[in-house]
């Protein structure tokens, strides 16, 4: 059985009331169902912070666990967390990049994402589908 790990970070604790027009109407959990309903067979792992430490720590000890794939979303630490990055470029497992939001098409701070170098792929623009598409790239892996 193949185990994904999903990994979120600051204010996706709030979707489905965080500014729907852009992120959609769907809850952090709507999403995790439907991701786990769409491969029954997968261990589908998960973990939000709103503290950069926190997803530092998780995904070190990603490194001494068996999952097959991670998927992230940083929220806005995707913009500017070396340390976060730093982290992931450790991590030596398949990784994917997820922004509900298509973030090349909205301000200039958010084009920039510091984290794709240490991620294998990324999906953007996708809303809560993104991470469905971003497991099935990890799955083909």
């Amino acid at each position: 059985m193949k185990r994904i790990l999903i990994i979120n970070g600051p204010n996706l604790n709030m979707l489905g009331q965080r500014e729907p027009a852009i992120y959609g109407t769907a809850t952090l959990g709507d999403i995790l169902q439907g991701v786990q309903s769409a491969f029954p067979a997968l261990e589908i792992g998960h973990f939000q912070s709103n503290h950069e430490g926190a997803l530092i720590d998780r995904i070190q000890a990603a490194m001494g666990e068996s999952w097959d794939g991670l998927v992230i979303n940083g929220g806005a630490l995707t913009h500017y967390s070396i340390a976060l990055r730093d982290a992931l470029a450790m991590l030596a497992i398949p990784k994917i990049e997820v922004h509900l939001s298509h973030i090349f098409a909205r301000e200039a701070f958010r084009q920039v994402s510091v984290l794709a170098p240490a991620c294998n792929g990324m999906i953007s623009g996708m809303g809560a589908y993104g991470y469905t598409l971003a497991v099935m790239a990890l799955c083909n892996e």
